[in-house]
């Protein structure tokens, strides 16, 4: 996971569903691609918007950060 490439959160904050067509979000400074998950279809998750850092915002969410496992590691965050 090391050799990830680093992203800034400005990078990351484009890749919202909108900007551009991938959906990625951050939590503990690793990047996810969300991008085929149905539950994120246009950048949203409920009250979660994607193209951020989700780290503070899991303590809220239903399920523990194993959900994380599903996805693609993709980046880190700077």
């Amino acid at each position: 996971m090391d050799s990830l490439p680093v992203y800034t959160r400005s990078q990351l904050a484009l890749r919202n569903g909108q900007d551009k067509p991938q959906i990625w979000v951050a939590y503990k400074g690793t990047i996810y691609d969300v991008t085929e998950s149905r539950l994120w279809r246009n950048g949203k998750h409920y009250e979660h918007w994607a193209g951020q850092d989700l780290t503070p915002e899991l303590t809220d969410a239903p399920h523990t950060e194993t959900v994380f496992e599903k996805f693609k590691a993709i980046g880190k965050l700077a």
